[in-house]
């Protein structure tokens, strides 16, 4: 078990959870109080869910860099600067050898039934994907064997065609997917996937 969790990497993207900084659109819709009580709710959950799995090493991508104090389970590292392509390059690029699978903090709802599924995926798979309502995808791993390139380049972010731009990316290289979930980035999308009572 312990050689397993030295070569599967999950690593949680987030932003560290402030007052008017980040989930602008949900922010819009609801205000920025009910954005950063929905920011910390969903790294708590994420991190009581996920972060005592002794299946993988737990990683926390963080933004900004630095300070890394508010992380409370799982290992910081910086996701840098640039577009989002370039923040997963560098972080996947970073860790350890072995297996990744990459989650966003704003699909709380993940389980580790889900994540095992996406390590299990990547046996006789290189890549694995969540897909998103919106798009783009929830989850993404990567096999990472040598010659595999990392599928982060030509990529539309934050837009319907994000996940076929990446299966475009792979070539030609096999992958999987994972069921369909909702990243929560705006009013109606926190409604569907959340109870009014556990943001209070």
């Amino acid at each position: 078990m312990a050689a397993d969790r030295a070569h599967r990497h999950l690593v949680i993207f987030a932003r560290q959870p402030r007052l008017g900084v980040g989930k602008r659109r949900l922010a819009a819709d609801l205000g920025d109080l009910a954005a950063l009580r929905f920011g910390r709710y969903a790294l708590e959950r994420l991190w009581r869910e996920l972060g005592a799995d002794p299946r993988w090493t737990l990683w926390v991508a963080t933004s900004p860099d630095r300070p890394t104090h508010w992380v409370r389970r799982g290992r910081p590292t910086p996701q840098g600067q640039g577009d989002l392509g370039a923040k997963l390059r560098r972080v996947t690029r970073n860790l350890p050898a072995g297996q990744v699978v990459i989650i966003g903090a704003d699909t709380p709802g993940v389980t580790r039934t889900d994540v095992a599924r996406a390590f299990a995926a990547l046996g006789p798979k290189a890549a694995v994907m969540g897909p998103a309502a919106d798009g783009g995808y929830w989850l993404i791993g990567l096999r990472r064997r040598p010659r595999e390139r990392l599928p982060f380049d030509g990529i539309r972010w934050s837009s319907e065609q994000t996940l076929k731009d990446t299966i475009r990316a792979l070539g030609a290289a096999p992958y999987a997917l994972l069921q369909v979930r909702e990243d929560v980035d705006d009013g109606p999308a926190l409604r569907r996937a959340l109870t009014p009572r556990r943001l209070r």
